[in-house]
């Protein structure tokens, strides 16, 4: 079974609405990046098994990023979301970050530890 995580970046301290936006962003973003990629194979499993998405929360754009790179080591695939600052956050603010869509087993290896 397939699963998508998204880490919404904490020290944000983003209202419930931009949080929800930012998570389409990095969701819509990691399903185009699999398209671009041709990865497809994996994007029609995740869709077969009704696209599971999880939110979490990572501490800091640190967090995302060291998490960005241990998934990327094992080959996951991921997604940064980098805002463009019209709201509630500066420009280039690193918001949320995808991982997956990806085997359950391998995405909880890089965040079986964050909180919901």
């Amino acid at each position: 079974e397939l699963k998508m995580v998204l880490v919404v970046n904490d020290e944000l301290k983003m209202g419930k609405g931009k949080i929800g936006a930012q998570c389409a962003h990095a969701a819509v973003g990691a399903v185009e990046r699999l398209h671009e990629r041709r990865q497809t194979a994996a994007l029609h499993q995740w869709e077969a098994c009704g696209q599971p998405k999880v939110c979490l929360r990572g501490a800091s754009t640190l967090e995302l990023r060291q998490l960005q790179a241990e998934a990327a080591a094992r080959g996951l695939p991921t997604f940064i979301v980098q805002d463009a600052g019209r709201t509630q956050v500066a420009p280039g603010s690193r918001t949320v970050l995808a991982i997956g869509p990806a085997p359950k087993s391998a995405v909880n290896q890089v965040t079986g530890h964050l909180k919901l």
